[in-house]
């Protein structure tokens, strides 16, 4: 399965995710849905949240050019919210998986979603 296919059959087609990538730990990205222009720079800025949260709490997470205001977050997880949006991203062992989320679906329905990719992910070695 190409990180395409993770993207489209795993997150998009759940339907609890509406825009997503797949990103390597240095920002690079594998694969996005269309029309998510989220750049390499706030990938990274991300990226170095999940060890220093500090940073997120100050500015926030921005993706593609919007800013979401952090809620709460570990060393594998982030998340956060702007009005009817969410975000929950999760670091796996070498990639990073990053999704937005608009009501009605609940942030709890977007986790399951991501976190199950995520957990599959590591198990495989990424």
């Amino acid at each position: 399965m190409s990180w395409q296919d993770y993207v489209d059959n795993q997150l998009l087609a759940s339907q609890c995710v509406n825009k997503a990538c797949i990103a390597g730990h240095d920002g690079n990205i594998w694969a996005q849905s269309n029309g998510f222009e989220v750049t390499k720079e706030e990938l990274a800025k991300l990226i170095s949240g999940f060890d220093q949260q500090d940073l997120l709490t100050s500015n926030g997470v921005t993706l593609a050019g919007q800013r979401y205001i952090y809620l709460s977050g570990t060393d594998r997880v982030v998340r956060a919210k702007l009005g009817r949006s969410g975000v929950h991203c999760m670091k796996t062992t070498q990639a990073v998986i990053v999704s937005i989320y608009e009501d009605p679906v609940q942030p709890q329905q977007a986790a399951s979603v991501v976190e199950k990719l995520g957990d599959y992910l590591i198990t495989c070695g990424y």
